[in-house]
């Protein structure tokens, strides 16, 4: 299946990785300067950039794909920038085996959302700047993937968190969105700040901020593990922590988890590029860029326990969340949190390639899982007006098409009105026949989110995290990784039960409202990318088959365990690869198709019917989940609360006690140096041009009595003074 790898690169694809973040960048300040009247030209401007980026990176990955040596002498292109005293901070970019495989998937995965949003979009007031923030969103999270170095890394992740905030409150006139966007905003803020002082940190003790020259360097990481910092730990571990304080706010790790959720409320592509190719996914690859200072620091170090801890926890925490939700994007939205807890995990207890795989295999399926329940509230709302038009009849309403013209895709921002929400999924049912297409796609999407066995990608990268938590916990006596496995082996099985509830509230049984029974199927522009990621969400996982795995192993030939081998090129010390253990695969099976059964028993024998009770709100708990443990409660209590007291108890005697003091003050002040500055300019400069005035004036009036107009008096003054003159050059020059 794969050929012999080449021995060299050609040289253009240096040229390739400067220039594919290009395109989206450009087509953002086209359509932002001059294209933004004309929504079709800025829509196709948009696809079309990002389709060219895409070709460019698909040119880069598969010239290289195939190179051993990658990991240990990646292709980059750097020139000098900033001047630093005795040295110079270089930028620039480079590719090795981790940006190698994310070049595949993030341009695919951008340009297939970029597709669908031009019908998802179709009919929204601000089509154009909808596009231009998506395109500045896709070429950012490019420009990430292919620097070679942690500061235009930062600048690039700095701009997708504009872009993140700009997306989810798109709908600026819902009160819900615009606080989302701040919330997202802040809370991200946070992680930015540890993620600054980690850089600053890294580049006092390095003198440089480029991957390569750090973390492919033996002699500067051991320098940076025997070098003391705080709490006794090393300085590689404070800065590897501090870094991951950045993966914990763009990721949404515990405890700056809270953003997420409420991300929702941009329009459903702006949660696919957010939780499936984009900012979320920077997190985590920023974090496995960072594996071998991880790795630096010690087997059992302080930054791998606290890495797999709060992975751990927040992939339990976020899939028992999802199985108490209603709206189907936040059922999805909880999901993404405990997916991701999952890599971040596998990060801390050593399984480098395991969380990569994950990353790669769960960008397709979520992708998929957001495009498509997208299709899902497209349909909803679509049946809601169209059911509307039907009871008014022919008494003068509008027609079909006009409801489709006036809502189209402003569905999420007026998607309460008349009291009706059309991402709540207990207003739907029903819609396998009414949308074949997106049911199908859902369906194999929530499969790999599921992980149903051998058929599915996200079978094979969860499955991969098990096998290496079971053998280094329950093989080789890690206590760590023995509580990562337990606290996963959970969450994958409440993850295929939630999923299983959320297909079958939303296509199975008879619908629940006039606006599911009168739902239709989403046009093609949004059906094909649906199609196009369902076939990477069903294959991709083939490309890391365990050679030893039983039947599958022999069937995918060359291909078995390509990405393991191609990843682990890059790191100066190889995990350890953990031997077939039929233990953790029978484990992924049973919680797989356990979950799953178990869904549908509860939800699948007797489908929900309208105005029926969800079992779930039966358990004891049921409340706690719903609120989300009630984490925001705590933080508004602790945060928000405190702080909107001190404003409003404090802001007017702060303001009048204290502001309007040190600014009278100042007026005051200003005064007195105004008064002395004029008393100045009258007393000297005023004064001393009027004396030079006056002296003008008396040498004026004498000179002129001198002119008496008579010639013989100015004969007689011209002898006089040609004697005077005799006389001074007799005496001075004899």
């Amino acid at each position: 299946m794969f050929a012999e790898a080449p021995v060299t690169a050609p040289p253009y694809l240096a040229t390739l990785l400067w220039l594919a973040p290009l395109p989206p960048l450009v087509a953002f300040a086209l359509i932002a300067l001059f294209f933004n009247r004309y929504r079709q030209l800025s829509s196709t401007i948009a696809v079309v950039s990002m389709l060219a980026s895409t070709v460019m990176s698909f040119i880069v990955f598969f010239n290289v794909w195939q190179l051993k040596d990658l990991g240990k002498a990646p292709i980059r292109s750097t020139f000098p920038w900033l001047p630093t005293g005795d040295t110079v901070l270089n930028i620039g970019v480079g590719v090795d085996p981790l940006g190698a495989t994310f070049l595949f998937m993030v341009p695919l995965a951008c340009s297939l959302i970029f597709i669908y949003s031009t019908g998802y979009m179709a009919n929204d007031p601000y089509y154009s700047r909808f596009f231009a923030y998506l395109s500045l969103f896709g070429g950012s999270m490019m420009g990430l993937v292919v620097s070679d170095n942690l500061l235009t890394l930062f600048i690039f992740w700095e701009l997708m968190g504009f872009c993140s905030y700009s997306l989810i409150g798109f709908f600026f006139r819902k009160p819900s969105a615009y606080r989302a966007a701040v919330k997202a905003f802040m809370t991200t803020r946070v992680g930015d700040m540890l993620l600054l002082l980690g850089m600053a940190y890294l580049y006092t003790q390095t003198g440089t901020l480029s991957f390569h020259e750090i973390l492919h360097n033996e002699e500067v990481l051991t320098k940076l593990a025997e070098t003391p910092a705080v709490f006794g730990l090393s300085a590689a571990a404070a800065i590897a922590l501090l870094i991951f304080g950045g993966t914990v706010g763009k990721s949404a790790q515990w405890p700056l988890h809270v953003w997420l959720p409420d991300a929702m409320e941009g329009p459903t592509p702006v949660s696919a590029m957010i939780h499936a190719a984009t900012m979320v996914s920077a997190g985590v690859f920023m974090l496995l860029r960072f594996f071998p200072l991880l790795q630096a620091a010690g087997e059992h170090n302080t930054a791998f326990l606290v890495v797999a801890l709060i992975g751990a926890f927040t992939a339990f925490m976020g899939a028992t969340i999802a199985v108490a939700q209603y709206d189907i994007k936040r059922v999805l939205a909880f999901s993404t949190i405990s997916q991701l807890g999952f890599m971040v995990a596998a990060t801390g207890i050593g399984a480098y390639v395991a969380a990569a795989f994950h990353l790669l295999t769960h960008a397709f399926f979520k992708a998929l899982l957001f495009l498509a329940s997208g299709s899902v509230i497209h349909g909803v709302e679509h049946g809601h007006h169209a059911a509307h038009a039907h009871h008014a009849g022919h008494h003068g309403h509008s027609s079909h098409a006009g409801h489709e013209e006036e809502h189209g895709s402003e569905h999420e921002e007026h998607a309460h009105d008349h009291d009706f929400d059309p991402q709540d999924m207990r207003n739907m049912g029903g819609l396998a026949r009414r949308m074949p297409i997106t049911f199908a796609t859902f369906l194999i999407g929530g499969a790999a989110l599921a992980g149903v066995p051998f058929i599915t990608a996200g079978f094979w990268s969860k499955d991969e995290i098990f096998a290496d938590a079971y053998y280094h916990g329950l093989v080789k006596g890690d206590g760590l990784a023995t509580l990562v496995f337990v606290l996963l082996v959970l969450s994958a099985l409440m993850t295929a039960f939630y999923t299983t509830r959320q297909i079958v509230m939303t296509f199975l049984g008879e619908p629940r409202t006039e606006a599911a029974a009168h739902a239709e199927e989403s046009v093609p522009s949004m059906t094909f990318p649906l199609i196009v990621l369902a076939v990477f969400a069903l294959f991709i996982g083939f490309i890391n088959v365990p050679k030893d795995f039983p039947v599958f192993g022999a069937l995918v030939g060359g291909g078995a365990f390509w990405l393991k081998n191609f990843l682990a090129s890059m790191l100066l010390e190889k995990p350890e690869a953990p031997p077939f253990n039929a233990v953790p695969v029978l484990f992924s099976i049973v919680v797989a198709l356990g979950g799953i059964a178990l869904g549908y028993m509860v939800y699948g024998v007797r489908p929900l019917t309208a105005g029926q009770t969800d079992p779930v709100e039966r358990l004891p708990f049921f409340k706690f989940l719903h609120n989300r443990w009630y984490w925001d409660d705590l933080y508004r209590a602790i945060f928000v609360k405190p702080m909107q007291f001190i404003a409003d108890r404090y802001s007017e005697a702060v303001d009048r006690g204290v502001i309007d003091r040190i600014l009278e003050g100042g007026y005051a002040l200003g005064a007195r140096v105004t008064k002395g500055f004029a008393e100045f300019d009258r007393v000297v400069i005023t004064g001393f041009s009027d004396a030079v005035g006056r002296a003008f004036r008396a040498a004026g009036d004498w000179v002129r009595d001198l002119q008496t107009g008579q010639v013989q008096g100015y004969l007689l003054s011209s002898l006089a003074m040609a004697l005077v003159i005799l006389i001074v050059f007799i005496f001075l020059f004899q």
